[in-house]
């Protein structure tokens, strides 16, 4: 089975450690070990855990942590959450599962690659749904209706958007669902950055309480900022879930034991880990948002969710080779646009430390300056 090369991975994976400033991270700020169970008034989590046997564990994650993943949703209870490993395990997983040879599926672009190109390895026909900046890039209705053919087996949408930051209420979602339900498709909808909302009036229904033909994945990564625990999950019908399980036994045994205990924690509590990551992120988006503001080179979209941001610039340099240029001279990692087939954009990612992004804004700042 023949893929394609995953350009952001391959380029964040080349460079992040070779840089001083990361700009290019989508996690909000992960926590150490210690500042996460300081914050769970758990220090002493790991002696609980000492006489606990190393077995597999359960296979579909345990009770407790699907049990709290499910009261993340309006309507799932436990047995429609599947645990696994991250967003980008659910994802592969549903595609895995729902997708055959000829089949048809609908992905929003610009998107996090996985999204369509692994459908597209397992021989789907793939149409993309371009978004565009001039509609805030936000999917246009309309235009799905008029890709959907008779073998359209899977629209996929991301909300909130990586890499725009855009947000999908909840009147374009139902009206997207109704698309997918005429068709007798399904949606998935990746939600990994789902809760981190700029404007605190906002909020966004999971797509799995819209509709029946919905399947949401989430992920203890980017809003939980647990990224080393390699966790996400499945929300979605029972049906759906045995045909998940099923295919699960081919790729997945079971998660680690520890790492679902820590996930387990931070599900039990989520609103002291949102109330970190929503200052974080809020007080770094305003930052983000004058730096902008005060550079006549950067144009935007402002983000209305998540912890990343596309950036439009107006220089006559292809954007790998301005993100290289930015490694060497200042040390500082962003995203190129060409990673999502946008030429002329950048990636950049504002969950990280209030110093980082500071600094890294000064010397992109910098940077700038002496290539106007």
């Amino acid at each position: 089975m023949k893929v394609d090369k995953f350009l952001v991975e391959r380029f964040i994976g080349a460079y992040e450690h070779e840089v001083e400033l990361n700009l290019a991270e989508t996690c909000v700020n992960p926590f150490t070990l210690g500042e996460f169970l300081t914050l769970m008034g758990r220090e002493k989590f790991f002696e609980e855990l000492k006489e606990t046997q190393l077995t597999y564990g359960f296979v579909d994650g345990s009770p407790e942590l699907r049990e709290g993943i499910a009261k993340l949703y309006a309507h799932m209870k436990p047995e429609n959450i599947l645990i696994s490993g991250g967003a980008i395990g659910a994802n592969f997983l549903v595609f895995y599962t729902l997708v055959e040879p000829g089949d048809t599926v609908i992905s929003i672009f610009p998107a996090y690659q996985q999204l369509y190109s692994v459908a597209k390895s397992f021989g789907a026909k793939i149409k993309l749904l371009k978004l565009r900046e001039e509609n805030h890039w936000l999917p246009d209705v309309n235009e799905l209706s008029e890709l959907v053919d008779n073998e359209t087996r899977l629209i996929v949408l991301i909300n909130p958007h990586n890499p725009t930051g855009s947000l999908i209420n909840d009147k374009l979602l139902k009206e997207i669902c109704a698309v997918a339900e005429d068709a007798n498709a399904y949606l998935l909808c990746d939600e990994a950055y789902r809760g981190l909302y700029i404007n605190p009036n906002d909020y966004v229904s999971s797509a799995v309480d819209l509709s029946d033909r919905a399947i949401a994945t989430g992920s203890f990564s980017k809003a939980f900022s647990l990224t080393g625990l390699r966790l996400g999950w499945i929300a979605a019908s029972e049906e759906i879930i045995e045909e998940c399980k099923l295919h699960r036994d081919y790729t997945t045994i079971s998660n680690g034991l520890i790492d679902d205990a820590l996930a387990t924690l931070a599900v039990k509590n989520v609103d002291k880990i949102f109330k970190r990551n929503l200052e974080i992120i809020r007080t770094n988006h305003q930052i983000l948002s004058k730096w902008i503001e005060d550079e006549p080179l950067i144009h935007w979209v402002p983000p209305r969710a998540g912890s990343i941001a596309f950036l439009r610039y107006n220089l006559k340099i292809p954007s790998e080779t301005l993100c290289l240029s930015l490694i060497k001279e200042k040390r500082t990692l962003i995203v190129p646009g060409s990673c999502f087939g946008m030429e002329g954009y950048l990636r950049i990612g504002y969950g990280c430390k209030t110093e980082t992004l500071k600094e890294g804004l000064s010397r992109f700042k910098d940077f700038l300056n002496s290539h106007r």
